[in-house]
């Protein structure tokens, strides 16, 4: 797991295929992350378990819970549209408006989100 350091203490997650597959390595990222002083993070809906996006498993409230203890903001860039529960579009949604948490297409509309 790498991460390197963009523009305005910004960081984004750099490595192929799954890096948080539980709560423990959401707690890794969110240490690696803090640690270098950053306070907003950019990842891959890739790098993520796809139990992350089954609000039923309720990995995705342990992990995101950890960023936003630590006020680390995360934008999280993929094409969430392929996901057809109702829950997930309303959680994405809610996260986009406050903000702290956001769902995005792309690095730069995670970038601009970011800097808001």
């Amino acid at each position: 797991m790498e991460i390197i350091t963009l523009a305005n203490d910004i960081g984004q997650l750099v490595s192929k295929g799954v890096v948080i597959a539980n709560a423990e390595d959401g707690a890794d990222l969110v240490g690696n992350t803090y640690f270098q002083g950053l306070t907003k993070l950019i990842i891959s809906e890739e790098q993520l378990t796809p139990s992350f996006f089954d609000l039923s498993t309720k990995l995705a409230g342990e992990i995101l819970q950890k960023f936003s203890n630590y006020r680390i903001r995360l934008a999280i860039v993929g094409d969430f549209e392929k996901f057809k529960s109702n829950s997930l579009k309303d959680f994405i949604f809610e996260s986009n408006k406050v903000g702290q948490i956001n769902f995005v297409n792309s690095t730069t509309e995670a970038i601009n989100a970011l800097n808001q």
